[in-house]
């Protein structure tokens, strides 16, 4: 049993980056997952003080199917991001300034057209970032993962794939029965040096509808998992206890 993949989603909502390694924190999420959001102009978030809201604040797969198309690349090094939406020329911005943060609200507002939000006295939509918070949908930061033998499980009894980057998950694991990573709730699991925490199975939504290639809403997770399983959970979050770095090929031990 080990690391298939591992991933990480600098905007939220928008297209993941692969990682050949993560360096993790206690208590904290792969390092920039969620770290960045266009919050829609009626959100109940504070910029100055951003605190845990739902993903419907944000500009999210869930309510914008069409910004799966969106394809987002973020250099840490640069302090850097880069949009390339389908209609139009890609943008390049700093995500951390107001002059970066006002252009990629621009570009995002555009690209929405008519799923645009704006609240009270017209305040439209911003892009936000604030230093050690993640816009994750975990009212902590916490690690998601995913076994690929449960995906696989769900693919057979729909007799049809399921790309698993429906599910936006950080880690997949590869080696394991379908349906084992729910029995490690309550325990910890290890990843080289790294020691985690599994808290919860993850109920999924209406996201998961999203084809990520096309987006197009052409299936449903949801109704397919509670019809063949009983539930309609896939994955796994667990919360980081000791520090270390993880990469693809690394083992997962359990205990």
């Amino acid at each position: 049993m080990h690391i298939d993949s591992l991933y990480r989603y600098p905007v939220k909502g928008l297209t993941p980056e692969l990682l050949s390694s993560a360096t993790l924190t206690p208590g904290a999420c792969i390092p920039w997952d969620r770290a960045f959001a266009l919050a829609q102009g009626d959100a109940a978030l504070d910029p100055s003080a951003p605190a845990w809201v739902s993903k419907t604040n944000f500009m999210c797969l869930l309510r914008n199917a069409s910004i799966a198309l969106i394809h987002t690349r973020f250099d840490e090094s640069a302090g850097l991001l880069t949009l390339d939406a389908p209609n139009g020329a890609p943008l390049t911005a700093s995500p951390f300034t107001q002059e970066g943060q006002a252009a990629i609200t621009s570009y995002l507002i555009d690209y929405l057209g008519p799923e645009t939000r704006y609240g009270p006295e017209e305040r439209k939509p911003f892009f936000t970032h604030a230093p050690a918070h993640s816009f994750c949908d975990h009212k902590t930061q916490v690690i998601s993962l995913i076994g690929l033998g449960s995906l696989g499980a769900l693919e057979a009894a729909v007799a049809a794939p399921r790309d698993k980057r429906r599910f936006r998950a950080n880690i997949y694991i590869a080696g394991i029965a379908p349906w084992e990573e729910f029995n490690w709730l309550n325990r910890e699991i290890t990843i080289g040096e790294v020691r985690l925490a599994v808290e919860e199975r993850i109920d999924r939504c209406g996201a998961t509808t999203v084809n990520p290639d096309t987006a197009i809403r052409d299936a449903n997770p949801v109704k397919e998992l509670q019809q063949n399983f009983g539930h309609i959970d896939l994955g796994i979050f667990a919360r980081v206890l000791t520090p270390g770095t993880i990469h693809p090929g690394d083992p997962i031990t359990v205990g």
